[in-house]
């Protein structure tokens, strides 16, 4: 296999794989949190809150993000042997960008269960502008990647 074309598609793997694992890490921490608040409120006979399924579900997102970079980047591929740099860096950054804004996100998360647990529910949409903040990474990371990706093959200026 060519030393470019492995680059480059080890970059967009990286893109997909990297920020997968965030937002597994993410609704991980999340979800822990929301299954003790969960017995914490089942415990004091208090209903259990939905809400704490929506912070757990928001580092999802970022893998969608490093996928849809992904799909660009395969379309490079016949551009690869002048990108394979290029193409490599984009993966790469777009997996960390997305990982740690994922993995942040579910931090947050998990913190919001428990602060939503223990004042009766109140503050979720301060959580959610939190994880909002955290989220603005990812897209940031998504849309500065998808218009590095768009400058390979364009005409040069």
């Amino acid at each position: 296999m060519d030393t470019s074309l492995f680059l480059g598609q080890l970059g967009a793997a990286l893109a997909i794989g990297v920020a997968a694992l965030g937002s597994a890490l993410g609704c991980g921490a999340a979800g822990q949190s929301a299954a003790g608040a969960w017995a914490r409120d089942a415990k004091a006979g208090k209903g259990l809150r939905f809400i704490y399924v929506i912070l757990v579900s928001m580092p999802i997102t970022q893998t969608l993000y490093g996928f849809i970079v992904m799909s660009r980047m395969a379309g490079k591929f016949d551009m690869v042997a002048d990108n394979a740099g290029l193409l490599f860096g984009i993966g790469l950054l777009t997996g960390l960008g997305e990982f740690g804004s994922a993995l942040m996100q579910g931090r947050i998360g998990a913190a919001g269960c428990r602060m939503l647990s223990e004042s009766e529910g109140r503050g979720f949409a301060l959580i959610v502008i939190a994880m909002g903040i955290a989220e603005t990474v990812g897209v940031f990371t998504f849309i500065f990647m998808l218009n590095l990706l768009n400058t390979i093959g364009a005409p040069a200026a």
